[in-house]
């Protein structure tokens, strides 16, 4: 048997790949994916350019002796972010999870830069 011998199983007569799944189907699956990985590169440069500012933001904080955390910023951005998940239909705990992530990490950078900077005299220049 060959290939395109291969039907994908509605009796219309359409080619099947050789595991059995139908082309149409396949190349959809291929635009999708694709769809899918440009959308992940867009997050990941979102995401580098929401690092950068919160970078500086741990810049601002450490040369005015301002804690790392903001525990009503970050219950703000909670609300405020789940309520945005819910108007996209996107599961309002996931997205708190994310923020969540994100927001220790941010932590991480603003205790790490405040350490930086008390180690260096004060010297911080802002840049990162």
């Amino acid at each position: 048997m060959n290939i395109s011998d291969l039907d994908n199983g509605t009796g219309d007569g359409q080619d099947a790949t050789p595991d059995g799944i139908d082309d149409n189907v396949t190349a959809e699956l291929a635009r999708l994916r694709d769809s899918i990985d440009n959308i992940d590169a867009a997050v990941v440069h979102m995401l580098a350019e929401r690092f950068k500012c919160t970078q500086q933001v741990g810049h601002l904080k450490a040369r005015h002796q301002l804690p790392p955390a903001d525990p009503g910023r970050e219950a703000s951005q909670i609300a405020r972010l789940r309520q945005l998940a819910e108007n996209a239909k996107l599961d309002p705990a996931f997205a708190e999870k994310l923020l969540n992530f994100i927001i220790a990490e941010v932590i991480r950078h603003h205790e790490q830069i405040a350490d930086d900077s008390v180690t260096s005299g004060g010297a911080d220049s802002g840049g990162s």
